[in-house]
């Protein structure tokens, strides 16, 4: 109902099709309790109270939306039956239904309301369920009493249960005893049919009228033509009587147990009768949730300032198909809006347009108009709109049109929305003009927010010149000699009669000797409205091709950004990708260093003379390979400074290797002997950089070397001496040597073994021959040393 107390004039709410509305809307709601709700409604002026009324229904479509619809099934209305319990009255199996099914009915929305909540917040809508109790107890004793048929059960107490049972007993004897009868031969004669049938609680037999008094007992019936009897035999009287009692005495059970859940209902009525009204008050909003989708309805905006911004607004109650969408703002820059045109041109269907969307929002519904459209909370909306009548009724529609002008002149406010239609009409056009001008100006300065339908030509030149007040008409196409139905603000309207004469073929000069009839000021004033209305037209095509571009660039710019959060999200992924793939490499070097570390250790323990050198090759090898590798990234940092001289004892970093090491020895110009540790090697001076001067620091300590006897000092590697050796010792060293020589990338090598015995020799060929850094190998020649050299050709 309407919280600010002003009740709406029915005929306006009739005239602007509002009740109409509110008969589609109740086609939505599940209960006739929502149904009767929905045609109570009326639009509130209060600003707080619309603004509640529209969430709720917000929130109703969009549970509907997300959920599909609000369980209602079961809920009924109960409240005449609880009422009739409070005053201790005496409810019938139906009524005592009716409550348990709707309690169970209120739960079961209940919960579905509290889930859809955990996904989406519906605040109003559990706001209706907090008072509501759940009578667990009491619809437990009802259905433990009545079932589905509305029917007491027979478990319903001990005491039915006994009497039902003797009397379907009773009843199935004095059946058995009158079938008996009917089954005789002697007896079938008599009956008009062989069958037993019912006449007021008790069995009977039709008789023959013959044979009346062959039976006795009692006659209870007979038919349309007399010829036919009911007869209940003398035999089976004591048993239907008995059949009787029982009957009574069931009665008299069920009126108990009746009476007792009664009662329980009349303990309960104030609870009952909250939840009644909860459960209307949400199926009333479903139903505004469900017109809503049927009309494709949207949440306005609201406001308390008078300012109305329609969106391709339509007449609800006009089929999609042939509506023509409205827009129109009033309120900013001007309050009142007069419509000039000729007939049929839709200036009535506009302005009901305007005033029942307005209703619609102030009574919480949705309105058929495009997102972001602004509607105003009225205190109250005026509206004089009547049908032409004819020529003789004009004293009378004057006179109506007056009663109901006079009476919104008392009744509005600056807060008051008014629509005029055919304002002045009835009476003598001038004298019209100047009474409709005199009525507009004065609503004007009271404030309100007016549109007004006029024929007269003369308020086109008021609303040009009266700040606040605009033209517009309704749009006609010349062409086609039809109208478009679209309001264009701002355009006043034309008559058209001169264009639409001619396209109908009237003679020239008949049109232009009309046009010399015309005064000059009316001319001038046309020839103004067609410039304006050429000018409107080319405006709406560069309108419409500026929102063309905006949509393109809009649709660019989503687009943009959507690749933009595509790229992040990939670039996120891929730096992931890369932690992920270097700690696993860190994990696996270090895994592999410790590895190293412990082999190490175990040969210094086991070999206390020293470590051999072929070993730590190997080990040194096993250092590269757990390296990780990375790719290179030519933005990754910046180069580094390469050293210009190195000096034996400087502090160096190897690049390729990311080890510090000290220069031991200067192998070549780009060459340098380097000490990792214990492991020591050669690198070329690209893969070196120079971190500290040896000046600055102690020389690092020579590892123990082999003892082996060595023809040349470290700086000649591609000889090994080996004389003086046993062959085991020999072995050891050459393999040491040929790695080394590989690892220098040394074409081939020489062996010194001298000549002696041979057996050197002969050791030394045969290892080569299986070694894997060695493609090929022989004899030294005349220059080389002979027989007591071999030369090895590496891979």
């Amino acid at each position: 109902m309407n919280t600010n107390k002003t009740s709406y004039n029915q005929k306006i709410l009739a005239t602007l099709d509002f009740r109409a509305v509110l008969e589609r809307c109740a086609n939505y709601a599940a209960t006739s309790l929502g149904k009767g709700r929905v045609e109570e409604l009326e639009p509130s002026g209060d600003f707080h109270e619309v603004k509640r009324r529209l969430q709720a229904t917000d929130e109703a479509v969009n549970v509907d939306r997300l959920k599909g619809g609000a369980p209602f099934g079961g809920i009924r209305d109960i409240r005449t039956a609880v009422h009739r319990a409070r005053i201790g009255g005496m409810l019938n199996p139906v009524e005592l239904l009716d409550i348990a099914m709707t309690n169970q009915g209120g739960r079961r929305l209940r919960r579905f309301l509290e889930a859809t909540n955990e996904d989406y917040s519906i605040p109003l809508l559990l706001d209706l369920l907090e008072p509501m109790t759940d009578h667990k107890e009491l619809e437990e004793r009802i259905r433990g009493c009545v079932d589905e048929n509305a029917q007491v059960m027979d478990t319903a107490s001990p005491e039915l249960l006994k009497i039902r049972q003797e009397l379907r007993s009773s009843e199935s004897k004095a059946r058995e005893r009158l079938e008996q009868m009917v089954r005789t031969p002697s007896i079938q004669k008599m009956l008009q049919d062989n069958l037993v049938t019912i006449r007021g609680d008790r069995y009977v037999i039709p008789v023959k009228q013959e044979y009346r008094g062959h039976f006795g007992g009692m006659i209870h019936d007979q038919s349309a033509s007399g010829a036919t009897l009911f007869i209940e035999p003398e035999a089976v009287v004591q048993m239907n009587n008995r059949v009787r009692e029982l009957k009574l005495k069931e009665e008299a059970e069920v009126e108990k147990i009746l009476r007792m859940l009664s009662a329980f209902v009349a303990d309960s009525a104030d609870t009952l009768l909250v939840n009644v009204e909860s459960l209307t008050e949400l199926d009333f909003i479903f139903a505004k949730a469900g017109v809503a989708r049927e009309m494709k309805a949207t949440l306005p905006l609201l406001n308390d300032r008078g300012f109305i911004k329609l969106k391709r607004g339509r007449h609800p109650l006009i089929p999609a198909e042939k509506v023509v969408p409205l827009d129109v703002e009033l309120g900013n820059r001007y309050s009142t809006i007069i419509v000039t045109g000729p007939n049929t041109g839709g200036k009535t269907v506009s302005l009901k347009t305007i005033g029942l969307l307005s209703l619609m929002a102030m009574a919480g519904l949705f309105i058929p108009a495009e997102e972001g459209s602004q509607l105003c909370v009225f205190d109250t909306i005026f509206a004089d709109i009547g049908d032409e009548q004819s020529i003789e009724q004009n004293l009378s529609t004057f006179s109506s049109h007056m009663t109901n002008i006079i009476r919104i002149l008392k009744e509005m406010t600056p807060k008051s929305l008014v629509l005029l239609d055919e304002l002045g009409a009835g009476t003598d056009p001038a004298e019209g003009s100047a009474l409709a001008i005199s009525i507009l100006e004065h609503m004007h300065q009271m404030g309100c927010r007016i549109v007004a339908t006029t024929h007269y030509s003369e308020l086109k030149a008021y609303a040009f010149d009266r700040q606040g007040v605009i033209n517009s008409s309704m749009e006609f196409d010349v062409q086609t000699l039809r109208p478009t139905y679209r309001l264009l603000v701002g355009v006043p309207g034309r008559s058209n009669a001169f264009a639409i004469a001619e396209r109908l073929g009237l003679a020239k000069t008949i049109i232009d000797h009309a046009r010399g009839q015309v005064g000059e000021e009316d001319q001038r004033v046309e020839s103004m409205i067609a410039t304006l209305e050429e000018n409107r037209l080319q405006a709406e095509a560069e309108r419409e091709s500026a929102e063309r571009n905006r949509r393109e660039v809009e649709t660019l710019r989503e687009q943009l950004a959507a690749e933009r959060r595509r790229f992040e999200e990939q670039k996120d992924k891929l730096f992931e990708r890369a932690e992920r793939e270097a700690e696993e490499a860190v994990v696996k070097a270090r895994r592999e260093a410790d590895e190293i570390i412990t082999e190490l250790r175990r040969i210094q323990r086991e070999e206390a003379g020293g470590v051999k050198d072929h070993k730590l090759s190997e080990l040194k090898r096993r250092m590269n390979d757990a390296a990780p590798e990375l790719r290179s990234n030519s933005k990754a940092g910046t180069p580094r400074k390469k050293a210009d001289r190195i000096e034996p004892g400087d502090e160096v970093l190897v690049t390729n290797l990311g080890q510090r090491g000290h220069v031991v020895e200067i192998v070549s110009e780009t060459e340098f002997t380097i000490q990792l540790g214990i492991l020591k090697m050669k690198v070329n001076k690209a893969n070196l950089e120079l971190l500290k001067q040896a000046s600055t620091q102690k020389k690092p300590q020579q590892q123990a070397t082999s003892s082996l006897k060595r023809t040349r000092d470290e700086n000649a590697k591609m000889e090994l001496d080996l004389r003086g050796t046993n062959v085991e010792e020999a072995i050891i060293e050459v393999d040491r040597f040929l790695d080394e020589s590989y690892l220098a990338n040394f074409g081939q090598v020489f062996i010194i073994h001298g000549k002696g015995t041979g057996v050197l020799r002969t050791g030394i060929q045969e290892f080569l021959r299986k070694h894997k850094h060695v493609k090929s190998f022989r004899m030294g020649a005349y220059n080389e040393g002979g027989a007591g050299v071999t030369v090895a050709e590496l891979k």
